[in-house]
């Protein structure tokens, strides 16, 4: 019986002992995780890293807000520093629609769709109902547009909208290109359209000078990256990283602003009445190279793209034409320095057989037999075929070389093109003395004629003056002599046989005579090849073209002008071009001066007057030697243009928006760049027709600008 009772006695001790074993395991594994987790917490703390992730990383990825800091695209001058393109934006609006758009208890969707409709429809071509029929798409959306009507919108209209405080309403910003001008020298300056890639939108330029200095002219984004919580608000004792954008390089051209004007005034004027199918048109001062005014048409509207349809070479360098018999200029003075020019020696005029074909003068009877030094006068194409045959193949195309012809000028523009000449056969040689069966540009023959106006030395055309880097440094493109194919004594006889274009009995160019101005002229009058091989008939089917330099005996000028099928040809040739060429150089000549080479027109600093009272700026504007013209009937200026601290040129017209209703303005005696600037400044739509100065306007003077557009006629 003991020994049982003893058995049992020691069983029940054995869960005693058990459950103080499990305890204390369970004590020693919770003390072990209890540290476990303290070493792991103090790594993570410590390190900052979650196996292989930052943490700290993490939480800037998932705080971080990053913000693009938009450069401004370079602006383009003219000689004086007035602005001829500049950077600017455009708006798109849109309304958010999701009711989960919010900011804590705050709703930052549409709420009053009524509301917002009846708003939008006063500042955007559309109805109400319209407007409603976005708001209430068939689907669900997010959020809508409003078609093209909510894009391109001005700033001042997305400045009023936003002042109506409309709740879901918000805007993107598109970069734009402004071209306060209008036509305005629109191939050579170019064009820079926005452009989307990698989900950024960036001015490009696709033309012209645009093109050309795209890389300069670009600048260079920078960012802001900064700690936000999710309504954008920065966190606590988080750091900001800014990179500043670098705004792009300017152009400064050769250009100048009044002259260029006018001539498109002139030029347009010639297109209304006449239709040719082409023109061109350039002022070059020969001394320096320099383009004080380039034209062609077709041309178009940069700031609205009217009239840019298919045609987007810029004429003036990517074409090629038969000059025609200007080129006798050439053939001229090549056969004067050769020393085979017999001025006194007799032909017999009329027609000239050369290999296979007949040549013939424009008077196909001729005049006779006449002496050589009458040809040029004459324009007598066998005449010019006798004296290039007297130099002879070889000399002809030595000074064909010289003179640039079949190479590129290198004049900073896009897309130039060589040109071409053939003279392995005879008749194609004959026919290159008198501007057929040779292909040139515009600007080899602005080129060439400076070694006859400079009694020499040949100067490459250039339309750049300056341009500044993004870094701030200036280069200057400066005077660039290219050659000397003739001599002082060869160029002044050339001159000479100008000089009888205008003023002999027989010249061809007795419409362009100016009283008063020693004047040289070569005219030229060049067939067009046809499709179907030899060349088109017909009283207009022709390239007609004149070069024309003043002073004669000192140029300070050189202007030439070319009219392709003017297809209603009411007037001679030489009559219409003179419409262009006479006006046009007796302006040249009289900004020129007493002798100033080059003109100059004085530039001022524009004040900054956004903020001050309506009669302060207008005489803080006076003070600065501008122009002063108020829009509205507030008393406080909200808006300016041109903007605060550019330059503009003395005199200038400066308009400010005030506070007021948007009423319109007398505009009468406006010039275009100043009626385009008022659409700018306004937002509102302008349909402007004509060229010159404003003398009527179909909205009257003090009346309200509402969402109809603004004719405005110019003469």
């Amino acid at each position: 019986m003991k020994k049982l009772v003893h058995n049992r006695t020691a069983t029940a001790q054995h869960p005693n002992r058990n459950r103080l074993i499990i305890g204390r395991l369970l004590t020693l594994l919770a003390f072990g995780l209890f540290v476990g987790f303290a070493v792991r917490f103090a790594y993570i703390g410590l390190g900052g890293r979650v196996d292989s992730a930052n943490l700290s990383t993490y939480r800037e990825h998932q705080y971080a807000t990053n913000t693009t800091l938009k450069a401004k695209r370079g602006a383009i001058f003219d000689r004086n520093g007035a602005v001829i393109a500049e950077d600017s934006s455009t708006y798109s609006v849109y309304a958010v629609l999701d009711h989960s758009y919010m900011n804590g208890k705050k709703k930052l969707y549409v709420t009053n769709k009524a509301h917002v409709a009846k708003v939008l429809a006063k500042y955007l071509p559309l109805s109400e109902a319209r407007i409603l029929e976005y708001l209430n798409p068939a689907k669900k959306a997010y959020q809508v547009e409003f078609g093209n009507a909510g894009k391109g919108l001005s700033l001042t209209v997305r400045n009023q909208i936003q002042a109506e405080h409309l709740t879901g309403v918000y805007f993107t910003d598109s970069p734009a290109r402004l071209y306060p001008n209008g036509i305005f020298a629109s191939h050579v300056v170019g064009l820079a359209q926005a452009q989307t890639s990698q989900q950024t939108t960036q001015l490009v330029g696709v033309m012209g000078l645009e093109k050309q200095f795209n890389s300069l002219l670009t600048g260079t984004n920078g960012f802001k990256s900064a700690q936000t919580d999710p309504y954008g608000y920065q966190l606590p004792a988080s750091k900001t990283k800014v990179k500043p954008a670098v705004n792009g390089g300017t152009v400064t051209t050769t250009l100048d602003a009044g002259l260029q004007s006018y001539l498109e005034t002139l030029m347009s004027s010639v297109q209304t009445k006449y239709a040719p199918k082409s023109m061109t048109a350039v002022l070059m001062n020969p001394k320096t190279g320099e383009i004080l005014a380039a034209s062609q048409r077709p041309t178009f509207d940069p700031s609205t793209k009217k009239g840019l349809g298919n045609m987007w070479r810029d004429a003036l360098v990517e074409d090629v034409y038969e000059p025609g018999s200007v080129m006798k200029i050439f053939t001229l003075a090549a056969a004067i320095q050769t020393g085979t020019y017999q001025p006194n020696a007799y032909y017999h005029s009329g027609s000239v057989k050369v290999a296979d074909r007949t040549i013939y003068d424009w008077q196909t009877s001729g005049w006779g037999s006449i002496p050589i030094g009458q040809a040029f006068p004459r324009s007598s194409n066998v005449g010019m075929v006798k004296i290039e045959q007297g130099m002879g193949g070889k000399n002809w195309a030595t000074y064909l070389n010289k003179f640039g012809f079949a190479k590129r000028t290198d004049v900073t523009l896009p897309g130039e093109v060589a040109g071409t000449y053939d003279l392995k056969s005879p008749l194609n040689q004959a026919m290159t003395s008198f501007g057929q069966s040779i292909d040139v540009t515009v600007m080899q023959m602005m080129q060439g004629v400076t070694a006859v106006a400079n009694r020499g030395p040949m100067v490459q055309p250039r339309i750049v003056k300056s341009v500044t880097t993004k870094n701030g440094k200036t280069v200057t493109y400066g005077r660039k002599v290219v050659g000397q194919p003739i001599s002082k004594d060869t160029a002044n006889q050339v001159v000479d046989a100008m000089r009888q274009v205008v003023n002999a009995s027989y010249g061809t160019g007795m419409a362009y005579k100016m009283p008063g101005v020693d004047l040289a002229v070569k005219t030229g009058t060049a067939q067009i090849a046809s499709p179907a091989g030899g060349y088109l008939t017909g009283d207009s089917n022709y390239i007609f073209s004149v070069m024309g330099m003043a002073p004669a005996s000192n140029p300070k000028y050189v202007l030439y002008i070319t009219m392709k099928q003017p297809q209603k040809m009411t007037k001679a040739a030489e009559t219409i071009m003179a419409s262009i060429f006479k006006p046009m150089m007796t302006r040249a000549l009289a900004l020129a001066g007493s002798g100033a080479a080059v003109p100059t027109t004085k530039t001022v600093a524009v004040p900054p007057v956004t903020g001050a009272s309506a009669s302060a700026a207008s005489t803080s504007l006076k003070t600065a030697g501008l122009v002063a013209a108020t829009v509205g009937t507030g008393n406080r200026i909200v808006q300016q243009l041109p903007a605060a601290n550019t330059n503009a040129l003395a005199g200038s017209r400066v308009l400010m928006l005030t506070n007021g209703a948007m009423t319109m303005p007398n505009v009468a005696g406006w010039a275009k760049s100043d009626v385009l600037k008022l659409a700018q400044l306004t937002g509102k739509k302008f349909s402007l027709q004509g060229d010159g100065y404003a003398v009527s306007q179909s909205v009257k003077t003090g009346a309200l600008l509402g969402n109809g557009s603004v004719a405005v006629k110019f003469e």
